[in-house]
């Protein structure tokens, strides 16, 4: 298993990377996908079209999200953990991510599809 940590700084604020994160149609319209996402803790989540999907365990509104996650594809049973630090800065809100528990085969494609399917589309969407 390995970890992915990825720091990203987005011009908005917390309460908006929080919102895009955790609310259903705000998450669609910068995926360009179907998403369904519980806002409380033990509720269910699923994004991309179902092929994300995991519960969420921990969530302090505007300042961290920890969730259990998996993509379709891996084996059964298998997820692994995500953690979303948000803290404001002077040039917005800094995104600390880490992800651990991510099977040694999908490691590459999950670590670049953090930038190329979340922070890259949030932050179109989110610095106006």
């Amino acid at each position: 298993m390995k970890r992915i940590r990825q720091t990203v700084v987005i011009k908005t604020s917390p309460h908006e990377v929080y919102e895009a994160l955790m609310d259903a149609k705000k998450h669609s319209l910068f995926t360009g996908s179907k998403a369904a996402i519980s806002r409380a803790v033990g509720g269910k989540f699923s994004v991309w079209d179902n092929s994300i999907s995991g519960i969420n365990l921990e969530l302090v509104p505007d300042e961290k999200i920890v969730q259990s996650w998996r993509m379709d594809d891996w084996p059964e049973g298998q997820y692994s953990k995500v953690t979303y630090q948000l803290d404001k800065t002077a040039g917005g809100t800094k995104i600390t991510f880490t992800q651990t528990g991510v099977p040694e085969e999908a490691y590459e494609d999950v670590k670049q599809g953090w930038y190329d399917y979340y922070w890259d589309p949030m932050k179109k969407m989110l610095e106006k």
